[in-house]
């Protein structure tokens, strides 16, 4: 296996691929290259000698700005590197072509959708319970427990750990499930709701409309107070907003009418075990491939994500758009630095400019507050070779593969047609999950250098590793390895084999870690203060 790789001829770092010792001289390439400094695995060292202000390349993109001389051979860090992007022009670059890849043995494919009454296909069918404001979320809970049980739903993936630890022998058999074409009961919990602003009461029922209505939900009951914020009509409107002709089971409670906690439960249970009946009418049927909708997302990144997993994802996104399905790229604060290739991959001038306003109205709002996107990258991406956000997002906008943009979304805007979509979001992990399933995304690839346990309530959110070392320390958490890319193997033959688990996991023939481990995240994006 080889020390170094070089990703782009015109970089002025190569990765290293394994821990280096000063002094050791490497072949990359057609080039050799003698280590002035040792270099651990994952992190870069400088082609050339730099002075300090000179500007340095990484996938062929501006990257950072050297602090101080580096020589050549030397080591990149934070001690000698920092933030630097390129100026961005809307107007710059010429038209861009796309050459899809070979699709042709997937044409035939199909996978077991749920399909909806309006012909939107689901990857699951679960029954959702979720709050309007944080007040009623051990409402929510008590909701779901008193139902799992009973319906034959698993309680806790943890079950019969604790009988065992409590020398109790193997658990009893559990209830056959009531409702067999019903996959669960999701619930959703959340901070939000009221003490904040009218806007975001607004964005959090748009983003809880987003979700009733997506197709893996089959019908929701919603639990309110009474007096906060996010009041039923304002929910009530963003659901028709969202989806004027909706007509799943949808039942809502609110506990100030209501009386007694336990009397507003009890009407909870008996609507949803009526909703519960209508739901169990869907059944799984053959769909073709351009039912898929994909949304890609990196946390826990390392220096390895940039050239495993998340080129991986391009593939995996490239492969769904050419059967005609779609894909979505979120994280604006991972793209800071590659905005003039992204806009040239744009299909309209309207679009080129709405990324362009959103990445400037948003960088806008973390300057207002004394921050910046140059903060993004974590403690654990610096330690792991991540040294600035340019450097971050360069990797990270290679999971978007290089597919032709047809739109540019806001937060929980809704997917309307196949084909790639850049999705606002925030990085962090949770919020931009949310944010693409409530897009539409009815599979997420998560790709993690360090391992992150995320997941969603109503769709699969698969766990990709950069790196083989942490796919066999958290195997309960990783769903698939791309580490293998790192030691030689093809990029494209790990893509297939990860597109082929994605078609495997929406039609329910694997079942995502994270949901295995009921990882049901949800977090939706506060753009505004508390009051």
């Amino acid at each position: 296996m080889s020390k170094l790789l070089r990703i782009h001829p015109d970089d002025d770092m190569l990765i290293a691929l394994t821990d280096l010792a000063a002094g050791e001289t490497l072949g990359c390439g057609n080039e050799t290259i003698t280590t002035a400094t040792p270099v651990a695995a994952k992190h870069k060292l400088a082609t050339g000698d730099f002075a300090e202000g000179d500007v340095l390349r990484l996938y062929g993109v501006p990257v950072g700005k050297a602090t101080r001389a580096i020589k050549r051979g030397e080591a990149i860090g934070c001690h000698n590197l920092r933030h630097y992007t390129a100026p961005v022009d809307v107007e710059s670059g010429t038209r861009y072509t796309w050459v899809p890849p070979d699709v042709e043995r997937w044409r035939s494919t199909t996978f077991a959708g749920v399909v909806r009454k309006d012909g939107r296909i689901g990857t699951a069918n679960y029954w959702l319970i979720f709050p309007l404001v944080f007040c009623e979320n051990k409402s929510v809970e008590a909701l779901r427990d008193a139902l799992e049980g009973p319906l034959g739903y698993p309680t806790s993936p943890f079950e019969d750990l604790t009988r065992d630890l409590l020398e109790q022998g193997p658990s009893a058999s559990r209830t056959a499930r009531r409702f067999p074409n019903v996959d669960g009961i999701r619930i959703i919990t959340h901070t939000g709701g009221c003490g904040g602003t009218r806007a975001d009461a607004r964005s959090l029922c748009r983003v809880l409309a987003a979700y009733a209505d997506h197709p893996n939900v089959a019908g929701i009951t919603v639990l309110s107070l009474g007096c906060q914020n996010a009041q039923i009509e304002m929910f009530r409107a963003a659901l028709a907003e969202r989806n004027p002709k909706f007509d799943k089971p949808c039942f809502i409670f609110e506990r100030q009418s209501s009386g007694r906690t336990e009397d507003m439960l009890r009407n909870a249970i008996k609507a949803t075990l009526e909703g519960l009946h209508i739901a169990n009418a869907a059944e799984r049927r053959p769909v073709p491939l351009s039912a898929l909708k994909i949304g890609v997302k990196c946390g826990g990144s390392d220096g390895f994500s940039g050239i495993s997993a998340n080129p991986a994802f391009g593939l995996v996104s490239d492969i769904a758009v050419a059967l005609g399905g779609s894909a979505i790229l979120a994280e604006f604060p991972e793209l800071c630095g590659v905005e003039n290739a992204l806009i040239a991959r744009c299909k309209n001038d309207a679009d080129r400019r709405r990324f362009l306003e959103l990445m400037r109205a948003f960088e806008a709002k973390a300057k207002a507050v004394g921050s910046s996107f140059s903060d993004n990258p974590s403690p654990g991406n610096i330690r792991d070779g991540l040294i600035t956000d340019a450097m971050k997002s360069a990797g990270a906008a290679r999971k978007g593969g290089s597919s032709p943009f047809v739109a540019v979304l806001d937060y929980a805007e809704q997917t309307a047609q196949p084909g790639l979509e850049l999705l606002c979001t925030p990085g962090g992990d949770v919020e931009a999950v949310t944010g693409l399933v409530a897009s539409g995304a009815n599979v997420v690839l998560f790709s993690t250098g360090l391992g992150t346990p995320t997941g969603n309530p109503i769709v699969p959110v698969l766990k990709v590793s950069t790196n083989s070392a942490i796919a066999e320390k958290l195997d309960d958490i990783i769903d698939y390895d791309c580490g293998p890319v790192i030691s030689g193997a093809s990029l494209q033959s790990v893509a297939e084999g990860l597109f082929d688990l994605v078609v495997k996991t929406a039609g329910g023939q694997y079942r995502a870690k994270a949901d295995r481990l009921r990882q049901d995240d949800f977090q939706f994006w506060k753009r505004d203060i508390s009051l």
